[in-house]
């Protein structure tokens, strides 16, 4: 299975345990984007909507393209009933789109799973002139939190953390718009933190597409020795988040 596949296995858990965004990033985009009821939106990948609601609560003319078939209907669960609200279940890379036009499109930890020459230049083809793409992702830190429940974490993942299948996504160039035709990338920071008991925190573990793939006996074991490791550190975990933001611009016609 691709790994871009593998987080639609397991949607109830990825609904519940995956971080969401600051609202500080959220009202810098809306206001960067000028977002509102005249404007048409797509969302990249929503997964269960972790960065959903703030756009759809614009007023927008909300799109979303979903490839797992799961999450698709998860999505739809949540907010089929919103009249601004669709979704087609298919993959961006070869999903014909039509005439559709947007004013933004956004990805949430999404676009990194499309090959950067297709993300750039399909998101750039879709986009009205003037037209804004939005990348977001997370980048989770809880060594600073606690340095020795680090250690014993990653003693855990030493012994334990033997995925079946190799991790080979290359790293996506967030700063590399311009070489598409984009204007200047403009990258911001936000921060917030997330809290998690034990089980929490092995929860929301499992939702990593390379720890869904750590084969028997070593998943048990991987997992248990997560556990009992903040159980040492008294029930408790502590996130401190950064969520980045790149956007940039398609140009304006003359």
């Amino acid at each position: 299975m691709e790994f871009r596949k593998i987080f639609d296995t397991i949607p109830e858990e990825f609904d519940k345990y995956r971080p969401r965004y600051s609202e500080e990033l959220f009202a810098f985009l809306k206001d960067y984007a000028k977002l509102g009821p005249d404007k048409t939106v797509l969302e990249l990948g929503p997964g269960t909507g972790q960065a959903t609601d703030p756009v759809l609560d614009t007023g927008c003319d909300y799109h979303a393209i979903e490839l797992g078939e799961h999450l698709y209907a998860k999505m739809k669960e949540k907010y089929e009933d919103r009249p601004n609200f669709s979704i087609v279940n298919d993959d961006f890379i070869t999903h014909d789109f039509g005439d559709q036009k947007f004013d933004m499109i956004y990805s949430a930890a999404t676009i990194q799973w499309i090959p950067e020459e297709i993300a750039y230049s399909k998101t750039f083809e879709l986009l009205k002139p003037g037209g804004v793409l939005a990348m977001m992702l997370t980048r989770e830190d809880y060594r600073s939190y606690n340095e020795a429940l680090y250690e014993k974490i990653q003693k855990v993942y030493d012994q334990y953390f033997k995925p079946e299948i190799p991790y080979t996504q290359g790293g996506f160039g967030y700063t590399k718009a311009p070489d598409y035709g984009y204007g200047p990338i403009e990258m911001r920071e936000f921060y917030g933190t997330r809290e998690m008991t034990a089980d929490e925190f092995a929860a929301f573990n499992g939702t990593h597409c390379t720890h869904l793939v750590i084969p028997e006996p070593y998943n048990t074991k991987f997992f248990e020795g997560l556990r009992n490791a903040v159980l040492e550190a008294g029930n408790k975990v502590v996130f401190k988040d950064t969520y980045v933001l790149y956007v940039t611009r398609k140009p304006a016609q003359d």
